[in-house]
């Protein structure tokens, strides 16, 4: 919203149609100069996706630098210690692995390892609903001005095609929830911490919920739905994430490390990228997304500026 309040500030002057309408106008003036040059048409662009009314398929989501900026969990360890849940040492060891994270736009395994083993013993002995309603006002406080536009509107174009859109994330399953039901989301799939009679033991279930264990969740669910993977889509930054991708009829790398833009080239997978003012690959991606990626690229850009001042 921040970028569209952008789009129609100075009386108006550009809004999110005619930013659409100028950029039609300039393809149609470049398509005509490169006829008059003799230069072939491009090839047809593919058929328009989401598939309104497919409800074999669905949109999975990865969440820490796809959907916003920077990782959940340190988000949420910061609210946590304005709310005296943990000690200043504490603090600076969260601020530095969200920098770390924020600069090198990668999830490293031993950082994130410690930081899931600080937050267990952080909401050891705490009441679940009690960090259910703190997720409510940590996300007002730290993470809804750090949602992408660009990746939002994405998955609105899945809603508005009448498919279900869910997280996927290795942050707690309490919190992602939270996430994805203010953004209106169908749900999340996230680690999930043990709790007894309500209260949370220190433990987790099983693993995780990061890399290959993704894939499994997002394998299971599709079960349960009677969903067709091969007309799902998934969204991720990391390669870590490559398995949940290469699992769907429709990967794409939202973001990418090094190593997922490299590996999504060579399987022409989609790109896209809301870090910066410039425009990734165009490869197939939603129309009804357009707009929402122009806007993510420049709330991006006057973000960084911001920030450099």
């Amino acid at each position: 919203m921040a970028a569209l309040g952008w789009l129609t500030s100075r009386r108006r002057s550009a809004t999110a149609r005619s930013v659409l309408a100028g950029e039609a106008s300039a393809e149609a003036a470049r398509k005509s100069t490169q006829e008059a040059q003799g230069i072939p048409r491009a090839a047809p662009e593919e058929p328009v996706f989401p598939v309104i009314g497919d409800d074999k398929a669905a949109a999975f989501f990865d969440l820490d630098n796809t959907v916003m900026q920077g990782a959940a969990l340190f988000h949420f360890g910061r609210g946590l210690y304005k709310r005296k849940f943990f000690e200043t040492r504490d603090l600076a060891r969260f601020a530095w692995q969200q920098a770390w994270f924020r600069l090198a736009g990668v999830e490293d395994p031993e950082h994130m390892q410690e930081a899931r083993d600080s937050a267990l013993s952080i909401v050891k002995g705490h009441r679940v609903v009690e960090l259910e309603t703190i997720g409510e006002e940590i996300y007002d406080e730290y993470m809804a001005d750090r949602i992408w536009p660009g990746t939002r509107a994405l998955a609105q174009a899945h809603l508005d095609a009448g498919q279900k859109v869910w997280l996927v994330t290795a942050a707690p399953v309490e919190i992602a929830q939270v996430i994805a039901r203010r953004l209106g989301l169908t749900g999340a799939l996230g680690t999930v911490a043990e709790s007894v009679d309500g209260v949370y033991t220190g433990r987790l279930v099983g693993e995780p919920l990061h890399g290959p264990a993704k894939a499994e969740a997002v394998r299971a669910l599709a079960s349960a739905e009677g969903l067709d993977l091969g007309r799902c889509a998934a969204y991720s930054d990391s390669h870590n994430d490559i398995p949940m991708l290469s699992l769907v009829g429709h990967p794409y790398a939202i973001n990418p490390d090094a190593k997922l833009r490299r590996h999504a080239r060579e399987q022409d997978w989609r790109l896209r990228d809301y870090r910066t003012g410039r425009k990734a690959a165009k490869v197939g991606i939603p129309a009804a997304a357009g707009v929402g990626a122009v806007a993510g690229g420049t709330a991006a850009a006057i973000a960084l500026s911001r920030r450099r001042r």
